[in-house]
């Protein structure tokens, strides 16, 4: 208990660790070459994230509604898989467990930080969806690029109040006994478990995150697409209707690779309790796969994006040209 810090010596007081012990990798077999695979799919993340939002801020044409969202899901992405990736860093390259008490509640609110606004992002993306193909005519008038960046703003918001508190919950946690987290990263969940004081806040927390930020998003995501399909079914052309299907593609897919093992690792754990390995395995990969993904399926994809690239590369091949020349 030497690393315990007592700040007074009544009942009351709150027990703080000098330092947190993320443990989640302890008794993996070979993670190190897990480590190495996390480090490959965040320099993709780094690099495909980092070139949709510069195309995006620099090409005036894509300052619509639509990549207002898409350059806030990449924003939230580069954020959450920095978050993450970061605290991994310490653990592999300095071979250290510990994380400092304040380093680690920075880190658990920077990560479920930014993995809500990500939630929020595509719920966003559903709506633009819903709008275009059930409101084809008025999309202009109803979706506006005020109207978005307030969306957005109201989303970003939200949700940083929303994790203000529940950092507040945490630090009003006493933890006498273990430090040690078994998790990959300062997981909310678990460091509410090891505290030995009333928790019940904290617990609200973690049970109403649930809600706002997978089953809610995920019921209006499913609503929007309900409300698509009755409106596909009103189309009598077959080709008209693969036409506007063709638009939700990239982002069903990439809704189903966000909330898929979420929520496959949250319900299986009701009636099965998973092995501490695989659960960890599933949740780093359902917090990093999709902000990979993200550029390669649903970004780069796009018409517009892959044109300014496109223009982007032709412009630099007479300049590379020239410098090989001289």
């Amino acid at each position: 208990m030497s690393d315990i810090i007592f700040s007074n010596a009544t009942a009351n007081s709150i027990i703080r660790p000098q330092y947190f012990q993320v443990t989640g990798f302890s008794t993996m077999p070979h993670a190190k070459y897990y480590f190495i695979f996390l480090c490959f799919v965040y320099a993709i993340t780094l690099l495909g994230n980092s070139f949709v939002t510069l195309i995006i801020y620099i090409d005036r044409s894509l300052h619509t509604p639509k990549y207002i969202a898409i350059f806030s899901l990449a924003v939230a992405d580069l954020g959450e898989s920095t978050a993450l990736i970061s605290n991994l860093f310490s653990i592999f390259l300095f071979n250290t467990e510990q994380i400092a008490y304040g380093a680690c509640l920075t880190n658990v609110f920077f990560v479920f930080f930014f993995n809500s606004v990500q939630s929020i992002m595509l719920t966003v993306l559903a709506y633009d969806r819903f709008v275009a193909i059930c409101f084809p005519l008025r999309y202009h008038s109803i979706l506006t690029t005020t109207s978005m960046a307030i969306l957005i703003t109201v989303g970003w918001v939200f949700n940083f109040l929303f994790m203000l508190i529940g950092l507040i919950f945490l630090t009003r946690l006493s933890f006498c006994k273990s430090t040690l987290i078994y998790s990959y990263f300062c997981d909310y969940g678990p460091m509410v478990t090891l505290a030995c004081n009333d928790r019940l806040p904290s617990a609200i927390i973690t049970r109403l995150y649930i809600v706002f930020h997978l089953f809610l998003p995920m019921s209006v995501i499913g609503l929007s697409y309900a409300f698509i399909l009755l409106a596909l079914f009103k189309i009598t052309s077959w080709e008209e209707r693969l036409k506007a299907l063709k638009t939700c593609f990239s982002h069903l897919f990439l809704v189903s690779v966000f909330y898929g093992p979420l929520l496959v690792t949250f319900v299986a754990g009701l009636f099965t309790p998973f092995h501490p390995n695989t659960r960890i395995i599933t949740t780093s990969l359902s917090y990093a796969i999709p902000a990979m993904l993200n550029p390669i399926v649903y970004s780069l994809n796009t018409v517009q994006i892959k044109d300014f690239a496109r223009k982007m590369f032709r412009r630099s091949k007479p300049r590379i040209f020239a410098a090989f020349s001289k």
